[in-house]
């Protein structure tokens, strides 16, 4: 028979098992937390986190279904847009690139300045 944990005693489970912690965490947490550090830039925006925490919204009534659908649709469209772009850019390199290839300078004959010299003697 399995009995509920009261929140004292998932206090004092945290705190004999400090990795404990990470396992019992929330993937809405996890969600958040990624959503917050993207937001200050410092990590990638991840499309998966915002579709956790809309589907936590709606399970929670915080979201009607049509917003969330409406929402995650705007995120998925930013981020084609945004991997359109980084396609175009990269591309753009590829072609500046072959561009700045430098093309190898063809020899120039040398010139024999002797012989030149020794026809205009004879001709006088």
């Amino acid at each position: 028979m399995v009995s509920e944990l009261g929140g004292s005693q998932i206090s004092t489970l945290l705190e004999t098992l400090p990795g404990i912690a990470n396992v019992l965490r929330s993937p809405v947490a996890d969600a958040l937390g990624s959503v917050i550090r993207a937001a200050a830039r410092l990590t990638e925006f991840n499309v998966a986190d915002a579709e956790e925490l809309v589907r936590y919204a709606t399970r929670r009534s915080l979201l009607a279904q049509d917003e969330g659908d409406r929402i995650l649709a705007e995120v998925h469209a930013a981020q084609q847009k945004r991997v359109d772009r980084a396609a175009d850019r990269e591309k753009a390199q590829r072609a500046k690139a072959k561009t700045r290839t430098v093309k190898p300078v063809k020899a120039v004959k040398k010139v024999k300045t002797v012989k030149k010299a020794a026809k205009a003697r004879r001709r006088s």
